[in-house]
């Protein structure tokens, strides 16, 4: 076909998944246009990793995935892998750094690693068009996109739009009304990698250490975390909460050991020894941030010196300390979530393709597919390797 608006493939979406899949799909000798409704593309790239991306991580393997179905993430993070990323960024020059559990960040900025996208896509010959709002598709033997600047078709269609997180930087549900619109099933979505809110009950308690940092580990679900946790106005956050909300549900108890490192059991009776007449605040606020101790103490009611600690009251504070546990009462929302869990159910695509089982030519991938990675570059290799793979048969 001549069209000058028909291509072989649309992508809709020109995030790290959309943009991964077009620069593959480009270097196959494809014609391809990626469509963006924001007016510059990777706009969650350029917020990611505190604008330093946190790009991808040195141990990603498929337990760090949260889905319905947890198989099938396995074909496409074997098929192009965290290694096959880091070669890309050390093609392009782009230094880079470590931070803990096998965290890469760019030295410089996130935008680095949106020029790499772009280049490799301009290398392969895709077009880019941003500004452009699709109002409506319709399938046929080709597939007709049309929107605010005009219509266009293609042999094939990728939606690589995203979940619902962050909608200050354009996130939508677009993505799961085209799934509808083809019949495709939709696991219910919810915010991800999330701050966690309290009752205000709870608040009153614990608001007054609201910036307060402490090194945890937080438990639900048969699911542990370790690292810091962060009082804030309106519940928890931290790494250690975020990675814990996967797992959470409405409802659920979160138990969070606040001394990871110290028996609290052993080093009380040590303390009573050294310093009977001291208070627990004294030599537990060298571990522990002073506001943290001095807080949950006077909650329990144990302003007393060591000497007069029995059994019975050194259980309850090491219960407290080592084992305090919260119900949260929800979230706060897809605006602070990194991520959405849920999504296109994943029986109903292909896992080596990315294509649809009930249209064909029809492909989801990147965030808007249920499966949803732990903190620290998972969700970022998900989208190259999803994007890679789909980009291999469109």
């Amino acid at each position: 076909m001549n069209s000058k608006n028909y291509y072989d493939v649309i992508i809709i979406g020109a995030g790290a998944a959309g943009l991964m899949c077009a620069a593959t799909a480009g270097k196959r000798g494809r014609k391809v246009l990626v469509i963006e409704h924001n007016e510059k593309v990777g706009k969650k790239i350029l917020i990611s990793g505190g604008g330093r991306c946190n790009f991808t991580n040195f141990y990603v393997q498929p337990e760090n995935f949260v889905s319905q179905n947890t198989h099938f993430c396995k074909s496409a993070l074997s098929r192009f892998n965290e290694q096959d990323f880091i070669s890309l960024v050390e093609k392009y020059k782009i230094p880079y750094h470590e931070k803990t559990l096998g965290q890469l960040f760019c030295d410089g900025k996130s935008i680095e690693i949106v020029n790499l996208l772009l280049e490799e896509c301009e290398d392969s010959g895709v077009e880019i068009q941003t500004n452009c709002k699709v109002d409506k598709i319709e399938k046929e033997e080709l597939f007709k996109i049309k929107t605010n600047i005009g219509e266009f078709s293609s042999e094939s269609l990728v939606i690589a739009t995203g979940g619902l997180s962050i909608p200050k930087i354009g996130a939508t549900d677009f993505g799961f009304k085209i799934a509808k619109q083809f019949g495709i099933n939709i696991v219910a979505c919810k915010p991800s990698l999330v701050p966690f809110t309290l009752s205000e009950k709870d608040l009153k308690s614990y608001s007054v250490l609201s910036g307060v940092s402490v090194d945890s580990i937080v438990t639900c679900n048969g699911k542990s975390f370790r690292g810091n946790i962060l009082f804030t106005h309106k519940g928890l956050s931290g790494p250690a909460i975020l990675q814990i909300s996967n797992y959470w549900n409405e409802g659920d108890e979160v138990t969070i050991n606040l001394l990871p490192e110290f028996d609290l059991s052993e080093k009380i009776k040590e303390w009573k020894i050294k310093s009977p007449k001291a208070i627990l605040l004294t030599p537990l606020g060298s571990i522990l941030p002073k506001s943290v101790v001095q807080r949950f103490i006077h909650l329990i009611g144990f302003d007393k010196s060591l000497n007069q600690y029995g059994e019975n009251d050194i259980e309850k504070i090491c219960k407290i300390f080592h084992s305090w546990k919260i119900i949260p009462s929800g979230t706060e929302g897809f605006e602070k979530a990194e991520v959405t869990k849920g999504g296109v159910d994943t029986n109903e695509l292909s896992s080596k393709t990315f294509e649809t089982k009930k249209t064909n030519n029809l492909y989801f991938i990147g965030e808007v597919i249920d499966v949803t990675g732990w903190l620290g570059g998972y969700n970022f290799q998900w989208a190259w390797a999803s994007g890679y793979c789909a980009g291999l048969y469109i």
